[in-house]
């Protein structure tokens, strides 16, 4: 996908550079559908995106608030079209400070698109200033009619292409960004790969092929994951389709994971972790399962392999990576790496391993 959707703010108030600005994260990481203009962050403003993130700069400025950001986007000839609201907070719910925010990006011309649980057109008010200042506002996890729904058929056994699932040992832990560095890393090697989105931050920035698996019917869930992987193939033949999880299996709010490893049926799972956390994301006084127990969860349940560990790096500089790392892999037996700070070459080569091996 061209990144022909237009000109966007990210809305990441209070956020950037936590856990509930995953979002946001996405997008200045990477975005298909959108040319990112600005972040807003009036804790950060000034700073540039890119540094705060991965320490590299990438020119995305962060502003104080809607209107600063709108108008360094026109000065610079670059005019804003949308405003993506980036915060991700717990449960997925607008907050009344961003909701008068929403209400001044519509006032300024923007078209709102959104990935929380409270929908923006369903809020009468906001629905009434969209309609007078001719602007869209779209909510992304508004399930699909029912219609469109797909059951699960056992299309799913069709599929002749690696199936990769990237699960985790938490939320919003990276999964969904170590599963675009596997399809990089995949494709720099000369290997076809599709990822296969399965929340809303993968949509908003242009997977292909995706669904917001949290709005879905419980019954239909199955069936939209087994067709949006089964889409994939059929469409473009992929050599890997790497699936992005959800929460993690142990995680007592966000339990995510199982249904991938049912109708997804991934031939080989990676394990996203963070070393330093002690509790879930969020929770506090939840601790987090071991993680050779919630390797084991997942090798049981899908009677596939955790062939590798890939690390987010929080809280740790580069002796306390390569040490993570290393404690890892002695306690798993599984290679560990950082694809942030070392590249995916590594794990390509582990699926590589197992596309020889004849796993597909």
């Amino acid at each position: 996908m061209d990144a022909t959707e237009g000109d966007a703010i990210v809305y990441c108030e209070g956020a950037f550079a936590t856990t509930n600005g995953k979002t946001a994260h996405g997008l200045v990481r990477r975005s298909k559908r959108y040319r990112l203009r600005s972040v807003v962050d009036s804790r950060q403003a000034g700073a540039d995106a890119g540094a705060l993130l991965e320490g590299r700069p990438n020119g995305i400025r962060i502003e104080p608030d809607v209107a600063s950001a709108a108008e360094s986007a026109r000065k610079a000839g670059q005019a804003a079209t949308h405003m993506v609201m980036g915060l991700a907070p717990d449960g997925g719910r607008l907050p009344s400070s961003a909701r008068d925010d929403v209400k001044t990006a519509i006032r300024l011309g923007l078209n709102v698109d959104s990935g929380l649980h409270d929908y923006l057109n369903e809020d009468a008010e906001l629905r009434r200033l969209a309609d007078e200042h001719h602007v869209i506002l779209r909510d992304v996890r508004k399930p699909p009619p029912r219609s469109e729904l797909h059951f699960f058929s056992g299309k799913i056994e069709q599929v002749t292409s690696l199936k990769v699932a990237v699960l985790g040992t938490d939320s919003a832990v990276g999964k969904r960004t170590t599963a675009w560095q596997i399809v990089d890393g995949l494709r720099a090697a000369d290997n076809s790969a599709e990822l296969v989105g399965t929340g809303q931050t993968a949509w908003l920035q242009g997977a292909r092929y995706s669904i917001v698996l949290d709005t879905l019917i419980n019954d239909f869930l199955a069936g939209e994951i087994e067709h949006a992987v089964w889409s994939a193939w059929n469409d473009v033949k992929p050599d890997v389709i790497v699936i992005e999880g959800q929460g993690s299996i142990m995680n007592p709010a966000y339990p995510g994971g199982y249904e991938i490893l049912a109708a997804g049926r991934p031939d080989v799972v990676i394990m996203q972790h963070a070393p330093t956390r002690r509790e879930y994301d969020g929770f506090p006084g939840y601790a987090m399962h071991p993680i050779e127990r919630q390797i084991q969860a997942i090798e049981l349940i899908s009677g596939k392999p955790v062939v590798a560990i890939t690390i987010n790096h929080e809280g740790l500089d580069d002796a306390g990576l390569r040490a993570a790392s290393a404690d890892l892999s002695a306690r798993t037996g599984l290679p560990a790496h950082d694809v942030l700070m070392e590249g995916p070459g590594p794990i390509v080569d582990v699926l590589k391993g197992h596309r020889r091996k004849g796993t597909i």
